[in-house]
């Protein structure tokens, strides 16, 4: 059986950084939402994009919300998972969007996405299971920096 380990605030946001895919938590009227999507880190917050009167940018925006990533080897019963919660906020400066524009990949998703949230990693919490591997080389798919 294999011990569960804290993974340290670092380890937590190099998995961040070289992320492609997470979901993002939320709740609503109706009850809470998972919603999974593409996303980057950017001037230290997680960035996604969304439609604004998608349930993201209705019920997200300015609430705290939870963001993960995860991966997991079934075979070999082990994996890891980040969890990042914040106030989910709109980027409004016409600056800071043309600047995001450039860096961030283009949505997965079809359709006008025009509402940017960031995300700031204010609480990141992370655990893996099972010590001696390495968590970077586990990425099915990793942002090249």
């Amino acid at each position: 059986m294999a011990d569960l380990l804290e993974l340290s605030r670092s380890e937590c946001e190099t998995l961040l950084r070289l992320g492609v895919a997470g979901r993002v938590a939320m709740t609503t009227p109706t009850g809470p939402h998972i919603l999974p999507l593409n996303y980057a880190v950017s001037l230290g917050d997680i960035v996604i994009c969304t439609t604004p009167y998608s349930v993201l940018g209705t019920y997200g925006r300015d609430n705290l919300v939870a963001f993960e990533i995860d991966h997991f080897e079934h075979p070999n019963h082990r994996g890891w998972s980040v969890v990042v919660r914040g106030r989910a906020a709109a980027v409004e400066d016409p600056d800071e969007l043309r600047a995001l524009l450039k860096v961030l990949p283009r949505p997965w998703a079809g359709g006008t996405r025009s509402l940017y949230l960031r995300i700031p990693l204010t609480e990141v919490t992370g655990r893996r299971l099972g010590d001696g591997w390495d968590l970077e080389e586990s990425l099915p798919v990793r942002r090249v920096m």
